[in-house]
């Protein structure tokens, strides 16, 4: 079987890569960034930080910081005007997945114009816009290495996936000292979001050699460190093992793809602006469930990797094992459901249609083990309202 496989160009993962923008810049040739980012990072000097270090260099850097949480197509158009009102050679995205993914949008959407919707699957655009380099502040999303970027349209409350290559960032810094003050909801909401990239790329009907190693890589780092990150925010280890996993498995997915929890998460937060990560976690449970019949022997071996089950457990007992762990795992990490969360329970059920048709419309569910039909989606969504 014959694997496509795309990667950054340069990646420096360790304490303090971030440290080094100016010398991975040079060394690509580019000297004019703009920064993509949000109004936290600018307000809490970080982004002051990583400029007055591009200044040091000889390296003059204009910021974008008007970016928001599940970007928008208003707030890419507003990053476009904003490119193209400077003599930019690249674009630096700096911090969560949202400022990365922003700045993937702002660096296809500026050279390349028209709109957003242009560039949502199928379309493939692979035809390059300006070189991204992805600095993230979170251990989760694994964007600094993916050939994807997922935009909300507002007028309709679908978040579209966009995907090509020109997504792909030509580098990544991935510091884990940048997320050592994390909040413990960002912590426990991206951890999964990560485990759940990883899980699903080892499972997808698109998994290939090349993207198992970086799932089960990913998976034995963040598994067993996801808990102590959350209770211990100074646990350096953790962190570290965190970091580094949510970067394999954003390798893994982006050279296999994810599946069926993705499909359904990302309508979660177009239509009740639910965290990316938080509305993986609430789904997790009920699709690996629903799931695990149709791919036991896979199943089993990402209980194995995440070390709740021996290797010589039988696939029963190890994919029962999994089940268990990912409820106490959510437990654990206190991740509500829908019906907890705030979630009137009417207006879940006026746009469940509405959202098993917008996962199916995105192709991830296509990628799952056992593919879903439209009932069976809004089936799922009513088991997990309640939790």
């Amino acid at each position: 079987m014959m694997s496509s496989i795309a990667l950054p160009r340069l990646m420096r993962i360790g304490g303090g890569a971030s440290a080094q923008l100016p010398e991975v810049l040079a060394t690509l040739g580019l000297s004019r960034p703009l920064v993509v980012t949000d109004a936290y990072l600018v307000s809490s000097g970080r982004v002051a930080v990583m400029t007055d270090g591009l200044k040091a260099a000889g390296i003059a850097a204009r910021v974008f910081a008007e970016t928001v949480p599940d970007p928008t197509v208003a707030s890419i158009e507003r990053g476009a005007a904003y490119l193209a009102k400077g003599d930019h050679d690249c674009v630096v995205g700096f911090g969560g997945g949202s400022p990365i993914d922003s700045a993937k949008a702002i660096a296809v959407l500026g050279p390349h114009g028209g709109r957003m919707a242009d560039y949502k699957a199928p379309h493939l655009q692979d035809a390059p816009g300006l070189p991204i380099v992805a600095v993230p502040t979170t251990a989760g999303t694994g964007s600094e290495a993916t050939r994807f970027t997922v935009i909300t349209d507002e007028a309709t409350s679908e978040k579209m996936l966009c995907p090509g290559l020109a997504f792909l960032p030509v580098a990544a810094l991935v510091d884990y000292e940048l997320t050592l003050t994390k909040p413990e909801r960002l912590t426990a909401d991206t951890g999964i979001d990560a485990l759940t990239h990883a899980i699903e790329a080892y499972v997808s009907r698109r998994a290939n050699p090349f993207a198992d190693e970086m799932a089960l890589v990913a998976m034995r780092d963040i598994a067993p460190n996801l808990r102590a990150a959350f209770r211990q925010p100074d646990d350096r280890p953790a962190r570290e093992a965190l970091m580094r996993g949510a970067t394999y498995a954003g390798i893994a997915f982006s050279n296999s793809s994810v599946a069926l929890v993705h499909g359904m998460s990302r309508p979660i937060g177009a239509h009740f602006h639910v965290p990316h990560g938080l509305s993986n976690a609430m789904l997790l449970p009920a699709v690996t469930a629903f799931s695990a019949p149709a791919a036991m022997a896979r199943y089993a071996r990402c209980a194995v990797a995440m070390g709740v089950a021996d290797a010589d457990a039988s696939e029963e007992d190890a994919v029962a094992a999994l089940l268990e762990e990912i409820q106490r795992l959510n437990a654990d990490l206190e991740v509500p459901s829908p019906s907890a969360y705030g979630i009137a329970a009417a207006r879940w059920n006026e746009v469940v249609p509405l959202m098993a048709t917008q996962a199916l419309a995105s192709g991830s569910p296509g990628n799952n083990p056992r593919v879903p039909s439209a009932p069976e989606i809004e089936r799922l969504y009513a088991d997990v309202f309640a939790g």
